[in-house]
């Protein structure tokens, strides 16, 4: 029996019919499964149909010649081409998705595209010439020849997409290859043929599972912000320490574009090659974080500079805006696994282009900020309007007309039981971002409408006390309503409040304050634009809207007192408002010169240190004088 013909009687179905069943369950699983429908991943799918193909048609050509009076008959012909062409086809779409996924530059497209279609067509027209060539009808060693081909161009187009290919994807897919490789030969070298089609399944599965089923990133080798808190979870489980380096780039965190290639192979060589036992993670398009244990990596300072070091030469390059964070491991973090809001924290907390190795303070400074959220999540969800966690303060405003304070500012304080007085710029930035600032602004403005009817009742005069409220307040639909419903319930005359908004920055805002105030202008309600002279509205949108005051920001007033032109710029601005019967207030008096040059920049408020710092509402009874 010649070598070909024991090809054929040492067959057995149990190969193509395992390669059939593990294609049809890859199918299914495919199918089922959520995966990006990409054109690669779309390559891929059509791999196991066509190792179906094959199988089927293996199949029926061993069950054909027995029966066939010819060993080269016309139908088992066509078979033979329906199953090497097959896998063929199969060949050639791994040797497609691996260029289209690793990104394999070997020529330029059009020429790599020639010379894909040209090996696919001669290895076509090689195998289909086979039978008549050898005159046996058997045509295994042709196709080995090309299959050998194949997967030779295919190790080559891994090998160099190596550069920019997350190592252990790479070695998956190797390895996975090399068996395959490996299986095809052991078969034959056993005489055996059975178990051709099957070697396919060994890369396909690997592709699937490490390019979309695996989360890795595989330009990158990242996985993402549950895979870490897993990681933390798991070390605190074990008492395991470790180490971080986390890396914010603003710029992809917004636009969601791809990092430039040169940092991407910088941040695979750290995350791969400069530390043992290190994972990098991706916690969202512009953050990055890289673990690993300091045990095995004693050097790792004087590694983390050499980071710092290429860094700062790509940042040269590249123009890239980053924050960079070191820290170690700490139980009281880790035991709450908290260590992605710790990051957002600090970051929150630097400047561009900046480098933190957290400290002990930072982590009592945080526990601090964790402690007020808490608190802050706690009011919001009680919403009591008496709540006392929320004290009011306020600064007396000086009527220049009158020469008495009639007017205030209502601020916000917490006065909490842990770490007693909180300030604004402690609290406030945190309560807009967790959505809390709404409720807060809803208790200021009850107590000090409470503030108002007793001392109105003790025989005060009060023209009126400004509440500051936010653009999250106001993108409220009901705001107005409950403003007016608050004012109502406590029973004081609406002329009495002002409501303090600053300029609106986007059109989408504008138009909130425009609605917002129109809802509440026949009330009686007062409106002031805080901050003018800060933020970016047209006197166009300031006439469109109804404001009262016109609130001049600190900086002109400071400006106007080391600068010629700036005091008569801001002069001329506010005898226009004056003009136009808008009363203008200036923000930051300090001293009798600030006073006097204010005064005569047509002030009708003014208010500062040199009057009041914030005190508790309370004792505007030190100020404001009995009717």
């Amino acid at each position: 029996m010649t070598n070909a013909e024991s090809f054929l009687y040492n067959y057995t179905p149990a190969g193509d019919i395992l390669t059939i069943f593990i294609s049809v369950i890859l199918l299914i699983l495919m199918y089922v499964s959520y995966i990006k429908k990409e054109e690669n991943y779309l390559t891929l799918r059509k791999i196991p149909v066509l190792l179906i193909f094959a199988s089927v048609a293996d199949i029926l050509i061993h069950l054909l010649i027995p029966m066939s009076a010819e060993p080269f008959s016309f139908v088992v012909y066509a078979l033979y081409l329906v199953y090497y062409i097959n896998l063929i086809l199969a060949l050639y779409l791994y040797m497609i998705y691996i260029k289209y996924t690793m990104q394999v530059e070997i020529f330029s497209w059009g020429k790599t595209a020639v010379f894909a279609r040209v090996v696919l067509v001669l290895a076509i027209i090689a195998q289909a010439a086979a039978p008549f060539l050898t005159g046996t009808g058997v045509a295994t060693y042709v196709f080995l020849d090309v299959y050998t081909i194949e997967i030779g161009i295919i190790c080559f187009m891994i090998y160099r997409s190596r550069e920019h290919v997350y190592g252990k994807i790479l070695w998956g897919i190797i390895i996975s290859t090399a068996l395959a490789f490996l299986l095809m030969y052991a078969q034959l070298f056993f005489g055996q043929t059975s178990y051709t089609a099957a070697t396919f399944l060994f890369p396909a599965i690997a592709v699937l599972y490490l390019m979309h089923s695996n989360p890795y990133d595989f330009a990158l080798g990242t996985v993402d912000a549950g895979a870490f808190e897993d990681m933390v979870a798991y070390n605190f489980m074990k008492r395991q320490d470790f180490y971080l380096m986390s890396l914010y780039l603003h710029d992809f965190e917004a636009s969601g574009a791809d990092m430039p290639r040169a940092i991407q192979n910088k941040v695979r060589y750290y995350g791969e090659k400069l530390f043992r036992s290190s994972q990098l993670f991706r916690i969202s398009g512009g953050h990055l974080v890289l673990v690993f244990d300091p045990a095995k990596n004693p050097s790792y300072e004087e590694k983390g500079q050499k980071m710092l070091d290429t860094f700062y030469k790509e940042y040269e390059t590249h123009n890239i805006d980053y924050k960079i964070v070191y820290m170690a491991s700490r139980i009281e973090i880790s035991s709450k696994n908290d260590y992605l809001t710790l990051l957002q924290y600090l970051h929150a907390q630097m400047g561009e282009n900046t480098v933190k190795f957290v400290t002990d303070e930072d982590i009592i400074e945080y526990s601090r900020h964790g402690y007020i959220l808490d608190e802050l999540k706690d009011i919001g969800s009680k919403k009591d309007l008496n709540d006392p966690r929320v004290l009011v303060f306020c600064q007396p405003v000086l009527n220049t007309r009158t020469g008495q304070y009639d007017t205030a500012e209502a601020l916000m304080r917490l006065k909490l039981p842990e770490t007693g007085m909180v300030f604004p710029d402690q609290f406030i930035p945190l309560a807009e971002r967790h959505g809390l600032i709404h409720t807060l602004s809803l208790i200021i403005l009850a107590k000090t409408c409470a503030q108002i009817k007793k001392l109105i009742e003790e025989g005060y005069y009060v023209k009126r006390i400004s509440v500051n409220f936010s653009m999250i307040d106001v993108r409220e639909p009901d705001f107005a309503a409950k403003v007016k419903g608050i004012i109502s319930i406590i029973g004081i005359p609406f002329e009495k409040v002002a409501i303090e908004i600053t300029e609106s920055q986007n059109e989408r805002d504008f138009l909130f304050v425009k609605e917002r105030l129109n809802e509440l202008r026949d009330s009686g309600i007062k409106f002031y634009l805080d901050d003018f002279g800060t933020g970016y509205s047209s006197f166009e949108r300031i006439m469109e809207l109804p404001f009262d005051i016109i609130k001049f920001d600190r900086s002109l007033t400071v400006a106007s007192g080391v600068d010629v032109k700036t005091e008569t710029m801001v002069s001329y601005l506010a005898h226009m408002f004056t003009d136009m019967n808008y009363s203008v207030l200036y923000e930051g008096i300090e001293d009798e010169n600030d006073e006097e040059r204010c005064i005569a920049m047509f002030a009708r408020y003014l208010q500062g240190y040199k009057y009041s710092k914030p005190i508790p509402i309370e004792q505007l009874t030190d100020y404001f004088v009995k009717s």
